[in-house]
């Protein structure tokens, strides 16, 4: 990690996390209905279909209530599948129901935070900790299972195979308190590489 941080220099995590932060919704609900939006969608495309999605609600997020009223046809229009139809309204149930109570998350330890939001269908481990990464910028998060973060350790450390989630959480461990900002070099670091 030495090595990687010396190669890319020193990178502004605050500065990085505005920037994203820019493209996506400043409130928790917002950001976690962009992140079922955009699953298994390039950035473009997601970008696309959630701007539909505002759209069909005057340019805005649309509350809970007025999402679960909203016709299956116009959302599916808008380019969500049926698939995740079924899981914005999940999000916007747990929303209504206080099952989801975004608005002490910020209060929650991580694991907490994770286990509340993976409650809701379609919101896995991933999303919660992009999210706990991102909206709440907790400083030490690394997700295992990110297929970037692994394929930049087997670059960085000269491995064979691809480490497994669980071999880059134990990697990890040595870079607490920090592991956010490991997380972002990592990243960084396959942006300077050649595409194969």
């Amino acid at each position: 990690m030495a090595a990687l941080i010396a190669r890319i220099g020193k990178i502004d995590i605050e500065e990085r996390l505005r920037r994203r932060n820019e493209e996506r919704p400043a409130d928790a609900y917002g950001a976690l209905l962009r992140s079922i939006v955009g699953q298994q969608l390039s950035t473009k495309a997601a970008r696309s279909i959630y701007n539909r999605i505002l759209d069909l609600f005057g340019g805005r997020t649309p509350a809970p209530r007025r999402l679960l009223k909203a016709k299956e046809e116009d959302l599916r229009a808008a380019g969500l599948s049926g698939r995740k139809v079924e899981y914005v309204r999940d999000l916007a149930r747990h929303v209504l129901d206080g099952e989801l109570e975004l608005d002490r998350l910020a209060e929650l330890a991580d694991e907490e935070v994770i286990a509340e939001i993976v409650a809701v269908r379609g919101l896995g481990r991933w999303t919660a900790e992009m999210f706990l990464l991102f909206h709440l910028e907790r400083p030490d998060v690394l997700s295992g299972g990110d297929l970037g973060i692994r394929k930049a350790i087997q670059i960085e450390y000269g491995m064979e195979a691809m480490p497994t989630p669980q071999e880059t959480v134990a990697l990890g461990e040595r870079w607490k308190p920090y592991r956010s900002l490991a997380s972002i070099y990592l990243w960084e670091s396959l942006a300077a590489v050649p595409n194969e």
